[in-house]
């Protein structure tokens, strides 16, 4: 079991508020290509109680129910891990929640998004605990799921991405697949989420560097936020004592610039809401410049800048630009230990797309018969009851 995040490091959980019992919460899933709808829904979980336990399926059941995951399991563990609102994760946690799993690691009740999760036979996963009173229900964010996500990456192999024209292909995929009247964007083409401050506030921390503590700026796209940024940023954390880490996020127009073909495949506000929800970031600059300019180290009195060891691509006018932060002497190249990037995971995605295709195709033709099913169950249940009168 790991434990990280509000409990007290490496004793007991604290009580709860008066000195209550803490009220324990589990939540499982498979967190394959963790975003920030997953994020959203441990946030929504951890405040409907004190301490937050997370299951995190094998490789092996979500193969079975599902289909291929496109992250393995330890990297899926790790990526749960880093969400600041989690307390503790279970590796390989059964797919169908049960009691018996509810009271191994003493947890009150489970919390789930209010969309269908299916077995491979079409039921309900959280059938056990729903009967027994012991399953709470939090909203599912709306825009963004990893099979959509999986759809956007598809899209860098359409001909599109060379700067020809838009092929029928193409435009008819992009029009069919997550198209949302005014909640589009250029660079990712099909996002439909719409970014609200009050998102932005129940994900950002809201504290200030305190004296005492190290400012580290880290910039980049963090497209598609996935293991190799947390190893990168948790290994920047690690540089000081008390570290205040700054992540500049970059505009889509300049991600593209950079970057080209579709990307990022997620626009600015989804990258934000990513990256907030880090534990290992303090703090996040929505729209940073390109160069890391005088201005802004001044601003955020900067200690220290970091970067990976990813190519640094000149500015447009050929300039370094950590030029600033180099002239100072403190910038630091950062070797996470990971290579993995946004573009090896499009990789992924792309050398087995028929199977993830099919994958996507069978999630959706077994929630339509389910639902169809419940929806003849209730029309008997109807029928029955106006029987009685």
């Amino acid at each position: 079991m790991i434990r990280n995040g509000h409990g007290a490091a490496g004793g007991a959980e604290p009580p709860g508020p008066e000195g209550r019992r803490a009220v324990r919460v589990w939540c499982d899933g498979c967190y394959d290509m963790v975003h920030y709808g997953h994020s959203n829904q441990l946030r929504q979980a951890r405040a409907m109680g004190d301490h937050l336990i997370v299951g995190v399926h094998t490789d092996e059941e979500i193969s079975k129910h599902k289909g291929p995951p496109v992250f393995t399991q330890e990297e899926r563990y790790k990526m749960v891990r880093a969400i600041k609102w989690v307390d503790e994760v279970v590796p390989a946690a059964p797919y169908v929640t049960t009691l018996e799993t509810l009271d191994k690691h003493n947890c009150d009740f489970c919390v789930h998004g209010n969309d269908i999760t299916l077995t491979v036979d079409g039921r309900d996963t959280y059938e056990e605990v729903k009967q027994a009173g012991r399953y709470r229900e939090c909203r599912r964010t709306q825009g963004v799921s990893t099979t959509d996500l999986v759809g956007r990456m598809l899209l860098v192999t359409k001909a599109h991405h060379s700067g020809h024209e838009i092929s029928s292909e193409y435009r008819e995929y992009a029009d069919n697949f997550g198209k949302c009247p005014g909640g589009r964007n250029p660079w990712t083409g099909v996002s439909q989420f719409l970014q609200t401050s009050q998102k932005i506030i129940q994900f950002a921390s809201g504290k200030e560097p305190q004296p005492g503590e190290t400012v580290i700026y880290v910039a980049g796209a963090f497209d598609l936020f996935h293991i190799g940024h947390v190893d990168f940023l948790e290994k920047v954390h690690g540089l000081a004592e008390r570290p205040y880490v700054i992540a500049g996020l970059h505009f889509d127009q300049e991600v593209n610039h950079y970057k080209g073909k579709n990307y990022p495949i997620m626009n600015l506000h989804e990258r934000t809401l990513s990256v907030l929800a880090c534990r290992y970031v303090s703090e996040v600059v929505i729209g940073a410049p390109y160069a890391v300019t005088a201005e802004l180290l001044d601003h955020f009195k900067v200690d220290l800048v970091c970067h990976g060891k990813t190519e640094i691509v000149p500015d447009k006018d050929g300039s370094d630009p950590y030029q600033e932060p180099k002239r100072r002497g403190i910038f630091c190249q950062i070797d996470s230990g990971n290579d993995l990037t946004t573009d090896l995971i499009v990789q992924r995605i792309i050398k087995n797309r028929l199977e993830y295709e099919a994958r996507n195709q069978k999630k959706e033709a077994k929630e339509l018969a389910f639902l169809e099913a419940r929806r003849r169950q209730e029309a008997q249940r109807e029928r029955e009851s106006d029987c009685d009168f």
